[in-house]
């Protein structure tokens, strides 16, 4: 059995600490699991790093949070209109609406209520904004606030929960 390598390639510290939760799962399907964050590096570097995961013919995920960009393939093409040959739009990962998005699609009922939120029946619509209105007074800052869900989540909620997080699931 060959020896499988992914790369996720991500925009910043949320989202990966997001990924490092859902790396046992992923690990179940690849030998190496790397998270990337490509937000603060430069658009050579960012070519450099696709075009090294290509000679390694590793496996990769792209991932983006839609934000404002009225679809998924606009965002797509915005994504390959800066990055050209080294990016490959199947390797795209989008986000509906932003990250913070799957961190509360994972939250069933329970959950939820033990954060001192109200149930969600889908999160696709969520952005970074509406979850930091979201945040109860009894946490300290935004981060207690999504290590505590992180503690919580589950990724079979997540994916009745918001469609870009099955859609991502789906490709692993």
């Amino acid at each position: 059995m060959p020896y499988r390598q992914l790369r996720i390639l991500v925009e910043g510290n949320d989202d990966e600490r997001f990924f490092e939760k859902i790396r046992p799962i992923l690990e179940h399907k690849y030998d190496f699991v790397q998270t990337w964050q490509y937000q603060q590096k430069t658009s050579k570097q960012i070519k450099s790093f696709l075009q090294a995961i290509r000679e390694m013919n590793s496996s990769y995920f792209f991932v983006a949070d839609i934000n404002r960009t009225p679809c998924v393939t606009a965002k797509k093409n915005s994504i390959k209109r800066k990055y050209g040959s080294k990016i490959d739009c199947d390797n795209l990962i989008i986000v509906a609406r932003e990250i913070e998005s799957w961190y509360l699609a994972g939250l069933d009922d329970k959950s939820c209520k033990e954060l001192g939120l109200k149930p969600f029946k889908d999160t696709d619509g969520i952005t970074k904004e509406d979850f930091n209105k979201l945040i109860p007074k009894k946490f300290d800052s935004r981060i207690d606030f999504m290590v505590e869900i992180i503690k919580r989540f589950t990724t079979e909620t997540a994916k009745q929960k918001n469609k870009s997080f099955a859609y991502f699931m789906s490709k692993i």
